[in-house]
């Protein structure tokens, strides 16, 4: 784990540069994640002749690789360090890219690219995961723990803008070369990640003895636990807003998610010190509330501008939520647990997101579309209340304070 001593005061310029030039190796990794997105379903299903089982199998492998990942990668970052990390899990992205080459050069037995093409979904998954928690660290590391949360805002803001540009790009090099020359594309962003990064300072690793999985998990899952309650109502629009729009008879859904990620990402950027000044607590709880009404105002839209100032409203209060709980959880342990604590805290928002699509669909299969927006919201209620609980516990000794003392 690198050592999080504060740093010396920058300009927020120069914090933003500082950070960005460590978090765009998460972009990259995003970037090998959105360029093969739209794509893979549809060369699975109609290229290969696959099932859509088959094409939404590949596609999910890399989830389940992710989820299973995390806690090693975060661990590992904490042993070994960032840096070795992250360079770690950009060669998982080119090696992503290297399976869809094999299984583009082999489409002529079937059964083989699709096999290659899942044991690429699979590396990408563990990849990212590596990748993903080591650049939080790292940029921890470059400008001290006092702007976690502006890290882990950054992180944000770079993983939804890859996303965004990676998959009407990669529909695009796969029109111009097919799969071929979209998976040279993707080992081309690997490498060129990989040699940015090799040449910039590490930050050192904390020797400290490390906690325990279970230990670090007791200690994180309340927070984690708020996370994935909010997480649905982030997942409900993604997922189901399209469905949402056609069940009412109105256009612009594509509209409604360009809101929802605008206000997303334009809340990060506005208020980029906010859980320094009023605590991490805090703002989730006031990220909570927004969320609420903005759920609550989808699911009872009788006009389109209802709905679209409901995804508008959700987009900005879901924002910092995941940096807000993560500032207050990562310091429940050790610094030389952070990283698990940071990789076992995000298996929370994994889990969620997992889950409310299966969910929300049966939901709305019994019930109608519009339930699940207030089925969602009902669940952010509940996040709020335990953030709530959360912030009249009595304040604890500082778990470096306690470690130190045992070690003495």
């Amino acid at each position: 784990m690198p050592d999080l001593t504060p740093a010396p005061a920058l300009s927020s310029f120069r914090l933003n540069l500082q950070i960005v030039s460590v978090v765009m190796f998460n972009f990259a990794s995003y970037m090998t994640i959105g360029l093969p997105l739209a794509v893979l379903p549809g060369y699975v299903h109609d290229v290969m002749g696959y099932s859509a089982f088959w094409a939404g199998l590949v596609i999910s492998l890399q989830y389940f690789a992710t989820l299973l990942s995390r806690p090693h990668a975060g661990r590992y970052a904490d042993i070994l360090g960032p840096k070795k990390i992250v360079i770690f899990g950009l060669c998982g992205c080119f090696l992503s890219g290297a399976s869809y080459m094999l299984a583009a050069l082999g489409s002529a037995w079937p059964l083989v690219s699709l096999v290659l093409l899942c044991i690429g979904r699979v590396i990408l998954g563990i990849g990212q995961s590596f990748a993903g928690t080591g650049s939080t660290l790292w940029g921890v590391g470059v400008v001290g723990s006092l702007h976690i949360g502006r890290v882990i805002s950054w992180n944000g803001i770079v993983t939804y803008g890859a996303m965004a540009m990676g998959a009407p790009l990669g529909v695009l090099f796969y029109h111009l070369g097919g799969l071929k020359l979209l998976a040279g594309i993707i080992m081309a962003v690997a490498l060129v990640a990989v040699l940015l990064a090799l040449p910039r300072p590490a930050v050192k690793a904390n020797k400290g003895k490390p906690l325990p999985f279970r230990a670090v998990l007791g200690r994180v899952w309340p927070y984690g636990m708020a996370l994935a309650l909010a997480s649905a109502g982030f997942g409900v629009i993604a997922t189901f807003i399209t469905l949402f729009y056609d069940a009412k008879g109105w256009d612009g859904a594509a509209f409604a998610l360009t809101l929802f990620s605008c206000a997303f990402v334009g809340t990060r950027l506005l208020f980029p010190n906010g859980i320094n000044r009023f605590g991490g607590l805090n703002v989730a709880m006031i990220c909570f509330s927004v969320e609420i009404i903005g759920l609550l105002f989808v699911g009872f839209a009788v006009e389109p501008w209802m709905a679209k100032v409901g995804t508008f409203l959700t987009g900005a209060g879901f924002s910092l939520v995941f940096p807000a709980l993560g500032v207050v959880a990562v310091k429940m342990v050790p610094q030389q647990n952070q990283g698990s604590a940071l990789a076992t805290y995000t298996v929370f928002m994994d889990l969620s997101l997992g889950i409310t699509g299966p969910l929300a669909g049966l939901v709305m299969a019994y019930s109608g579309v519009s339930v699940i927006y207030l089925a969602a919201a009902v669940l952010v209620c509940i996040a709020l209340l335990m953030a709530w609980q959360l912030k009249k516990r009595p304040p604890v000794e500082q778990p470096e304070a306690v470690s130190s003392s045992q070690q003495q």
